[in-house]
């Protein structure tokens, strides 16, 4: 009697581990499945941009981001009447699409002066979805339609 206590209770304590041993599997997955689907849910459409309007602006570059998913220019502003400059951030496509289309990495530089052709955010802030971006030191065009080139075929 006393053995069948014993494995009764070396049964349930093995069904209990293999119960954990599931729920830690099925958390992992869970978390694994979570974090692949990342990219999807972080990536933004382009509802953003108000793509009736198009803005010009004539500034110097920050920084130039050449990251997935899409390189981003800073570029400092001088507003109308003087006062400190304003940072406005251009968000442009990726890498890979701006290399097919003739960009590198150094196409853009911190210094440089640009003028910047955009769709404005919608939300008023300093930013927006870049179209071309022209060096006013060489006349140099680097076009970048960004809502062209990533619509789904």
């Amino acid at each position: 009697m006393n053995q069948a206590r014993t494995n009764q209770a070396r049964t349930n304590q093995a069904s209990v581990s293999r119960s954990r041993i599931r729920q830690g599997l099925a958390a992992i997955i869970l978390a694994a499945a979570a974090a692949a689907s990342w990219p999807v849910f972080a990536h933004h459409s382009f509802a953003v941009y108000d793509r009736t309007k198009t803005l010009t602006l004539k500034g110097t570059v920050k920084t130039f981001q050449w990251t997935n998913p899409h390189c981003v220019v800073w570029v400092l502003v001088q507003p109308e009447g003087g006062g400190e400059p304003q940072e406005w951030s251009i968000e442009t496509t990726s890498p890979g699409v701006l290399t097919r289309g003739g960009w590198t990495r150094n196409s853009i530089k911190p210094g440089d002066r640009v003028s910047v052709e955009f769709n404005p955010l919608r939300d008023g802030s300093h930013g927006g979805g870049l179209n071309s971006v022209t060096l006013l030191d060489t006349g140099q065009k680097l076009s970048a339609s960004f809502a062209a080139s990533e619509k789904p075929s």
